[in-house]
């Protein structure tokens, strides 16, 4: 299950336009237009985790 932060991120994702996909493995696949972005933890364990995967949205076009 994932965390509070990502749930919360997820939301904020698909109402810019973005799709995300729960794998297997808990993992959530962000992709823009079709193309991946990246692959958010669904229980972060570095506390870096969510700020480096913002900063990559951002570079997709994501307005936190």
């Amino acid at each position: 299950m994932p965390s509070k932060e990502v749930k919360e991120l997820v939301k904020k994702l698909e109402s810019q336009g973005f799709t995300c996909e729960t794998t297997r493995k808990n993992h959530i696949k962000v992709r823009a237009n079709g193309k991946l972005i990246t692959t958010l933890p669904a229980t972060p364990s570095d506390y870096r985790a969510l700020k480096n995967a913002i900063r990559l949205l951002a570079k997709a076009g994501f307005k936190n």
